[in-house]
């Protein structure tokens, strides 16, 4: 009796670890957020809204033949994170992100099999076998090369990316805090499920959620990338920088003076405006809000698009005057963009990357007179440049103080 009692105890503790360890299994292989498919074809369907294969450029370039251009090991990491690849200045992913019009490809939450499944997808020419395409679902409708025609369009599809992903974030995050607090709740009060194991495994489930949403939220605190805010007038960059060649400081001419780029009057939009009163995409609709704005003397209430945090210092002088980095540098080309998004994710890490790679222009330049010992070295040939970092850009207290 004894031993068949140890037995059946033995059995019970067992058939508790195996379950637990089948529940937490299945919770981990299908996250919260999204379930990702082993399914080539599937797995391509991200790809199709900005590569065509054979199809000619989209946003992105035509895919046909990358597998001959590209070896395999750098196409798994330029798909799975091809911001990280350019930013650690591979001169490949360089030139592939500056030829396709500094548009950021959105990083892929794919594993290296899966990478590899939709380039063999790409070698075969977007084609799987009849037994394969039995059983796989019809893939959901691709956007039409005409509505991803240009590049702007492509950056909109990032931006709606990005918000759906942010979206599946907060409702993974209530679903689990709902989960934790009935679980909670059972245990404590009700006592509905006499399994108390179960609750155990919710709880720590849902605290690990839990945190690591918040880790990951908080890590993303006052930055915004691909934001890109509706304006109360229908203003295009791309008309007014891009076809009709206008100085990005006519507009914005504080930026080589000021800590902010400043936001131009209605008064500077009558310089032109006072003859230019119809515009092609708009008519007479968007201009006539400059005139209402004058006679009702009230300001045109611009939303503005790049924001850093509060803790953060940032001097546009610095930039644009002292060190010379054009607009396109930290704001994407804005001539090609009809409506403002704001490109880069303006993190610390993008910062200091930049400090590290850019290199100063002391020739000319009065500010850096007082760096006597760095142009002696420049001067004898013991630096051939010197970067941002070299005159302390790396230095907590140039941007938090």
């Amino acid at each position: 009796m004894i031993i068949n009692g140890i037995t059946e105890g033995f059995t019970l503790k067992f058939r508790v670890i195996l379950t637990l360890g089948i529940f937490i299994l299945l919770f981990f292989a299908s996250p919260p957020t999204h379930s990702q498919t082993a399914d080539d074809e599937k797995n391509f369907q991200q790809c199709k809204a900005c590569h065509t294969i054979g199809g000619g450029k989209l946003v992105g370039p035509d895919l046909k033949g990358v597998n001959d251009k590209r070896e395999e090991s750098w196409l798994i990491k330029f798909v799975q994170n091809s911001q990280a690849l350019v930013q650690s200045g591979d001169k490949t992913a360089i030139e592939v992100f500056e030829a396709n019009f500094k548009i950021p490809m959105p990083s892929h939450n794919l594993t290296d099999d899966q990478v590899r499944g939709i380039l063999a997808y790409i070698r075969n020419d977007g084609k799987i076998s009849g037994a394969e395409a039995s059983v796989t679902e019809s893939p959901t409708t691709a956007p039409s090369a005409e509505a991803l025609a240009t590049a702007e369009e492509g950056v909109k599809l990032l931006a709606e990316k990005k918000s759906d992903e942010r979206r599946n974030m907060r409702s993974t995050f209530l679903i689990m805090i709902v989960l934790l607090l009935i679980s909670i709740t059972d245990l404590v009060f009700i006592k509905m499920v006499k399994a108390k194991w179960i609750h155990y495994v919710i709880i720590l489930v849902s605290v690990a959620v839990v945190v690591e949403l918040t880790f990951v939220e908080a890590v993303a605190l006052g930055r915004q990338q691909y934001y890109q805010p509706d304006q109360p007038i229908a203003f295009s960059h791309k008309i007014h920088s891009g076809q009709n060649k206008i100085d990005c400081q006519y507009c914005h001419y504080t930026a080589s003076e000021s800590m902010h780029a400043g936001i131009p009057p209605v008064t500077l939009c009558m310089n032109c405006h006072a003859q230019v009163k119809s515009g092609k995409k708009t008519g007479t609709v968007e201009i006539a809000k400059i005139y209402a704005a004058i006679e009702n003397n009230k300001p045109v209430e611009w939303v503005k698009v790049h924001n850093l945090p509060d803790h953060v210092y940032f001097n546009h002088a610095q930039h644009v005057n002292v060190g010379k980095i054009d607009c396109q540098k930290c704001h994407g080309e804005v001539q090609k963009m009809d409506q403002i998004i704001q490109v880069e994710d303006l993190s610390m890490g993008w910062c200091i990357q930049c400090h590290r790679t850019q290199t100063v222009q002391f020739a000319n330049n009065k500010f850096y007179d007082q760096y006597t010992k760095l142009h002696k070295k420049l001067e004898d040939g013991e630096i051939t440049s010197v970067t941002v970092k070299d005159i302390g850009g790396d230095e907590c207290q140039k941007c938090h103080y």
